[in-house]
């Protein structure tokens, strides 16, 4: 016999304050992701987290029957594959919205491991090397006739990957020194030059961390192929599983010869940002940081840049002009 139980979390709470998120975090989930002319797709393990606001006259968003829901509505999203991380949050959150009718926004976000096939640069060996993928949406309700079932999107894409950086400051003073030390045996100084131009010094080095995300609307793509590949561009040499000595020596010469500060490659993600991304609209939100890890201090140092792409656009414009 069914138990006519009081509904408890539709009461009204004796404090009547809204809440901006309430939900789950940490739902791990399987998500096949096609990529055009692969064999097979790639399978991600996937924590998601999924929110939506709860107004101030219900007292609780009665987790039991919304996680049933949660995991129903994901289920259903991820049973195909799908080529957009980004457009498998937009559904689940179009419809957590729609499901949850006291709610006026709804949040979904995912994070993966993604394995990049990479090859040594002189070697050819064929290896992986991890990155982190990211993927989120916020759905609102609004009167705009514009927007597809009174239901607006915005969705976020990005990526962090490892690279190597090697310190512009401290290969300065280790040039300067060996200038001075090549003037002592009669070089002459042309020469030294000619020699330290072709064959760069040690300075220290840092394990970095290139993080960029881009906050568009729901019809906009943005490849996340592009991201991984700007981050990769943009420091002192990329990071392999497996190197050979070939390969080892080929790294840390192509390091040396592109040393670079933490805020050097938040300059050079941006710049390559607004020449990959020609098409994305002005008021499209980019994200962009560098984490280095010092080698000789204990700190970490970090730059960001938070910026509209169309402001991104025009300042290089106007920098070009200033040269």
């Amino acid at each position: 016999m069914a138990l006519n139980l009081p509904d408890v979390q539709a009461c009204s709470p004796d404090i009547k304050i809204n809440l901006t998120r309430v939900g789950v975090k940490n739902v791990k989930k399987l998500v096949e992701v096609a990529r055009a002319g692969a064999k097979r797709p790639v399978v991600l393990i996937s924590d998601f987290h999924l929110f939506v606001d709860l107004p101030s006259d219900i007292k609780g968003a009665n987790m039991s029957r919304n996680l049933e829901a949660m995991y129903e509505v994901l289920e259903e999203a991820v049973s195909t594959s799908t080529y957009d991380v980004e457009e498998l949050c937009s559904e689940v959150a179009k419809r957590l919205l729609l499901r949850h009718t006291y709610a006026s926004t709804a949040e979904v976000g995912m994070k993966s491991e993604y394995m990049l096939k990479r090859k040594t640069p002189v070697m050819r060996i064929s290896c992986q090397e991890p990155a982190t993928i990211f993927a989120e949406a916020r759905a609102f309700h609004t009167p705009s006739k514009d927007q597809k079932n009174g239901v607006r999107i915005k969705k976020v894409i990005g990526a962090e990957v490892a690279g190597m950086t090697t310190c512009p400051c401290a290969q300065e003073l280790m040039r300067e020194k060996a200038l001075e030390e090549l003037t002592k045996m009669g070089i002459a100084k042309e020469d030294s030059n000619a020699f330290l131009d072709n064959i760069p010094l040690a300075t220290h080095n840092q394990r970095g961390r290139g993080i960029i995300s881009i906050e568009v609307e729901d019809d906009v793509k943005v490849p996340l192929d592009k991201i991984i590949r700007i981050i990769e561009k943009s420091m002192s040499a990329k990071t392999y599983e497996i190197l050979k000595r070939p390969d080892e020596a080929r790294i840390v010469e192509m390091a040396h010869k592109k040393p670079m500060f933490v805020e050097d490659c938040v300059r050079e993600m941006a710049k390559r940002v607004v020449e990959t991304f020609k098409d994305l609209p002005d008021d499209s939100i980019v994200t962009i940081t560098q984490i280095n890890e010092e080698s000789i201090h204990q700190h970490d140092a970090v730059a960001e840049r938070v910026a509209s792409i169309g402001e991104l656009r025009r300042e290089l414009e106007e920098s070009k002009v200033n040269i």
